[in-house]
C-alpha cells in the first residue's frame, strides 16, 4: 500500500502525556529533554506536519516513513515514533518501537477506551460508505458525533478516524473493510464497536479472499465482536449476510423488502432524487437517487431506534443526507441528466446501478457508461459476462463499455437479448468519449461507473464540459 505517506493523515486528540504514550505501545523514548511533554495531534505525512504535531513513520510497499522524519522535523515536529530497527535514520526526539504500524493500533486502542462514545462499526461488500453517512446524519440529529472521513477504513486510517473522539462526542460511526481474512477482526479489536452492521457479502475483492465464503467469513468477524449488550444489522435481503446471524452473541435484526425481516420497507416510491418508504406504518423518505439506498435507510432507522430517536428525528436525518462524491450523485448538465457513480465497482453495485436507471421516472434514453471491475481475481471474467447479462435484461437503451473486460460485458449484455445498435465496445477513454460524442442527445439519463483505478471520473468532467445538448451536441443517429 501506498497509503502511510500519500494518505496525508492527520489527527487532533485530546492531550496525551508522553508516559501514557509510552505505555500505550510498549515504547521507549530517546532524546528527550523534558520528560513532561504533551501531545495533541500526530501525521503520518511528513508534507502535511504543523508545529508540535507528532510524526509516526510507517511503512507502506513503496514509501517508508523513516525516510521522511528529519523533514518531519524541519518543519516543527515535536518527536517522532520510529521503529528501533530504523532508528539510525530518525534524529531528535523519538519513541522507539518494535512496529510503528502495531504502535499506532496499540495507541488506537487505548484511546478508543478512554471514552465512553457508542461506536457503530460498518462492513460489506457494497455500500458501507453510504451506511456511514446515512447514520451519522439520523444520530447528528440530537447527538454529537463523528465518523471515519472519507473511506479511511483499513489497518492505516481506522486509526485516523478513531483519533478523532473528544470527551464531547456521544457516537462514532466508522466503516471497516479488509483486504484479509483477520484483519477486520483486529481492526474491531482496536474500535470496540458495540453496533455492528454488514451492507452486503458478495463478490467484491476476490482477487484478495479467492471466494465468496472467504469474503463471507471476513465480514462475520466483526459480527463476532460485537459485546452481548451490543446488536447487529444484517441485510436480510442478502442470503449470505443472513447467514452471519449465527454468530451473533447479541440480538440481531435483519432488514430489506422481505416479509420475512424484522424492518421492512413497503409501498417503496422512487423519485429522481428521493426514495421514500413505509416501515411499521410510518412514512419516510431519504434525500438519495436509486432504490438500493433503502438497505443504508433501514439500517439507520434501526441504530436510530435503540439509541432513542423517534420517527421523526430519523426522518429529518434521512432528509438531510447527502451522498459522497462519487457515488450515485446526480448531476444537470445541459438537457441531460448524468448520474456520477465512479468511486467504485463491483457486480453487485452494478446491478444497483441497472436497477436505478430501469427505475427512472422519465428519460429519452437510459444509458449505462461502465469501466472495469477490478480486483476480481481469475473469475473476472465469467464475472463480467454475467453482470452484462444483468444489464441485458433491465431493458436499458444502450451500453458502452470500457477497458480490457469490455467484450465480456458486451458478450453478457447480447446472450441476454440486448441488441448491438445499442452497444458500443471502447478500448480506451479517447474512443468512449468520440463514441458519446456521437450518442448523446437531449433528454437522456447517463450513468457512468467503474472501479477507483479506472479514472471513469474523467468522463463524467469530460461530459461536464460539453457544450449542453440543447446548445448543438451532435444526436445519434
Amino acid at each position: 500500500m501506498d497509503q502511510p505517506r500519500l494518505l496525508g493523515s492527520s489527527a487532533v486528540m485530546k492531550r496525551v502525556r508522553l508516559e501514557q504514550l509510552l505505555a500505550a505501545i510498549d515504547g521507549t523514548a530517546v532524546g528527550f529533554s523534558n520528560q513532561d511533554i504533551e501531545f495533541e495531534s500526530i501525521a503520518t505525512d511528513s508534507r502535511t506536519i504543523q508545529s508540535e504535531q507528532l510524526f509516526w513513520a510507517l511503512q507502506g510497499d513503496n514509501h517508508d516513513g523513516h525516510d521522511f522524519v528529519r523533514d518531519a522535523n524541519r518543519r516543527g515536529a515535536i518527536a517522532s515514533v520510529v521503529a528501533a530497527g530504523n532508528s539510525g535514520k530518525a534524529k531528535g526526539p523519538r519513541i522507539e518501537v518494535e512496529d510503528t504500524l502495531v504502535a499506532l493500533l496499540d495507541f488506537t486502542h487505548w484511546y478508543r477506551r478512554e471514552f465512553e462514545a457508542l461506536v457503530v462499526g460498518i462492513t460489506g461488500s457494497v455500500g458501507k460508505t453510504t451506511t456511514r453517512r446515512m447514520i451519522h446524519s439520523i444520530l447528528s440529529t440530537k447527538f454529537n458525533g463523528i465518523q471515519s472521513p472519507k473511506n479511511f477504513n483499513n489497518q492505516f486510517g481506522v486509526p485516523f478516524s478513531v483519533l478523532q473522539l473528544d470527551s464531547h462526542h456521544e457516537f462514532a460511526v466508522l466503516e471497516l473493510a479488509a483486504s484479509r481474512i483477520g484483519e477486520i477482526r483486529e481492526l474491531a479489536d482496536v474500535v470496540a464497536p458495540e453496533v455492528g452492521i454488514v451492507t452486503s457479502v458478495s463478490t467484491a475483492h476476490l482477487a484478495g479472499f479467492g471466494t465468496l465464503e472467504r469474503v463471507a467469513a471476513a465480514k462475520g468477524e466483526l459480527i463476532e465482536s460485537l459485546p452481548e449488550s451490543g446488536f447487529a444489522v444484517l441485510n436480510g435481503d442478502d442470503a449470505n449476510c443472513r447467514q452471519l446471524a449465527k454468530l451473533a452473541k447479541c440480538p440481531t435484526f435483519f432488514v430489506g423488502e422481505g416479509a420475512e425481516n424484522d424492518l421492512q420497507a413497503t409501498d417503496v416510491t422512487i423519485e429522481v432524487d428521493s426514495v421514500s418508504f413505509t416501515a411499521d406504518g410510518q412514512r419516510f423518505c431519504v434525500s438519495a437517487t436509486g432504490r438500493h439506498h433503502l438497505t443504508a435507510a433501514l439500517a439507520g432507522i434501526v441504530v436510530g431506534r435503540e439509541v432513542g430517536l423517534d420517527a421523526e428525528e430519523i426522518h429529518e436525518g434521512l432528509c438531510r443526507y447527502e451522498p459522497a462524491p462519487g457515488r450515485c450523485q446526480r448531476k444537470v448538465v445541459g438537457d441531460i441528466t448524468l448520474i456520477d457513480d465512479t468511486y467504485n465497482s463491483s457486480p453487485r453495485s452494478v446491478q444497483a446501478a441497472c436497477d436505478l436507471l430501469e427505475d427512472w421516472p422519465v428519460a429519452t434514453r437510459r444509458i449505462l457508461v461502465l469501466g472495469d471491475m477490478l480486483e476480481l481475481g481469475r473469475a473476472a471474467s465469467d464475472l463480467h459476462f454475467n453482470t452484462g447479462q444483468y444489464i441485458g435484461e433491465a431493458g436499458l437503451d444502450g451500453l458502452i463499455a470500457v477497458g480490457q473486460f469490455a467484450d465480456d460485458l458486451v458478450g453478457g449484455a447480447i446472450d441476454s437479448g440486448m441488441t448491438s445498435k445499442r452497444i458500443a465496445t471502447c478500448r480506451d477513454h479517447a474512443v468512449l468519449t468520440v463514441v458519446l460524442d456521437c450518442w448523446l442527445q437531449s433528454g437522456d439519463v447517463v450513468l457512468v461507473k467503474g472501479s477507483r483505478s479506472t479514472h471513469m471520473e474523467s468522463v463524467v468532467h469530460w461530459i461536464e464540459g460539453r457544450i449542453p445538448v440543447s446548445s448543438g451536441l451532435r444526436r445519434a443517429a
